[in-house]
């Protein structure tokens, strides 16, 4: 969990953030998992959550503690917490229309997002413990979700058995295989780094 002391100061950030953006940009590379060309999600950790948050304080000009404090409440909830993952998800679709189409099909597709750590049962993810993000016509183009792993899934994500990423929706299916250096990354989040 982040705190104010994990943060700088608007203007040490300002001096930071060219250096910031760029080592996170980096970052995020690797914590991207694309599942088919419309769903992109995006695993957070802290150093993605604090650029976020610096963003935030820097383009609202929040300096005073209770604003901060409100910042940090609502972004560190998607802070990994040792035993799961959390991402952002993204419904992206360029032509406005198909969108609109698309989000009225995919009603409930966020529940059907999983990780598969080795010959484990799939995790599903917990979706939108923030608010509901769908109604009966349409579902948001953004969820936030949680995956919880067991202990033993823990170890063998870890150890570098083949982890699969999915979704399995009647309007929208797809699986991957994570890459290594992402599967990597993934692990890091275990160990609260």
């Amino acid at each position: 969990m982040l705190t104010r002391q994990d943060l700088f100061t608007l203007e040490e950030y300002a001096e930071k953030r060219s250096a910031i953006r760029s080592d996170t940009i980096q970052i995020k590379k690797l914590r991207e998992v694309n599942l088919g060309e419309h769903v992109r999600m995006l695993f957070e950790n802290k150093t993605t959550v604090q650029f976020q948050i610096q963003e935030m304080l820097r383009i609202e000009k929040i300096f005073e503690a209770d604003g901060i404090q409100e910042e940090l409440d609502v972004y560190n909830s998607l802070v990994p917490e040792g035993s799961n993952l959390k991402a952002t998800m993204m419904i992206e679709y360029t032509n406005v229309e198909e969108r609109a189409v698309a989000l009225s099909k995919l009603i409930g597709v966020e529940r059907s997002i999983y990780f598969q750590v080795g010959n484990h049962d799939k995790v599903f993810a917990i979706c939108n413990e923030d608010m509901d993000r769908e109604t009966e016509v349409k579902t948001s183009a953004v969820h936030f979700m949680r995956f919880e792993f067991d202990q033993g899934m823990v170890k063998e994500f870890g150890s570098g058995v083949p982890v699969k990423v999915g979704v399995s929706h009647p309007h929208y299916n797809y699986e991957i295989i994570l890459n290594s250096e992402s599967q990597d990354a993934l692990s890091q989040d275990f160990n609260n780094n």
